[in-house]
């Protein structure tokens, strides 16, 4: 299960993309927010993006599943806006402006995802924007003791559409990490209805 290898693996996943050039992606999605705007960072891993949001001025809530990602994440950000909690076990008290889930939501399986969709954009104010990224491909593989749902166009549309999401843009990009520049990534910024 994907949850044990990153309790297992946490520093070692910390040290592989806690440097990584996120700044392309971030330009996709924070310029679109209001200035001071609560992003929830789905999926957070050890903080890198929502410590990236702090630095910026915007509200940050975090949560992931794996207790030692939280850990490391809690060192980085405090202790006060990292939860421990699945995706379908989180809410908010006031509904956020965005929510950022950067290639988290690709360990749940293909059948969850629109429960988990529907679920997480629940959480959001109405307008309220959605960026979620993938591997790119239309299957399911298990390596290394995860399993990743990959995801094309096609496959997304699909599970967005008994949510309230709708896409406003949608885009392909090279895995951002060096050495893995041959892996390709969908990315995707939904709308919340309004």
């Amino acid at each position: 299960m994907s949850i044990d290898y990153y309790n297992k693996n946490a520093h070692a996943f910390d040290f592989d993309t806690a440097e990584v050039d996120m700044a392309p992606l971030y330009q996709e999605f924070l310029p679109l927010l209001p200035a001071g705007a609560h992003i929830v960072d789905a999926g957070c891993g050890t903080g890198r993006d929502a410590l990236a949001f702090q630095a910026q001025g915007f509200r940050v809530t975090a949560f992931d599943a794996s207790e030692a990602l939280v850990t490391i994440a809690k060192q980085r950000l405090g202790s006060g806006c990292v939860q421990q909690t699945a995706f379908l076990d989180f809410s908010v008290k006031q509904p956020a402006d965005a929510m950022w889930a950067c290639a988290s939501l690709l360990h749940v399986p293909f059948s969850e995802l629109p429960k988990t969709f529907s679920h997480l954009a629940d959480q959001l104010k109405r307008g309220g924007l959605f960026y979620c990224s993938f591997k790119y491909g239309d299957h399911e593989v298990e390596r290394e003791g995860r399993t990743f749902t990959n995801m094309n166009e096609a496959r997304l549309q699909k599970v967005i559409a008994d949510s309230d999401l709708s896409p406003t843009k949608v885009w392909i990009s090279n895995d951002a990490r060096p050495h893995r520049d041959h892996d390709r990534w969908l990315n995707a910024v939904l709308v919340k209805k309004e």
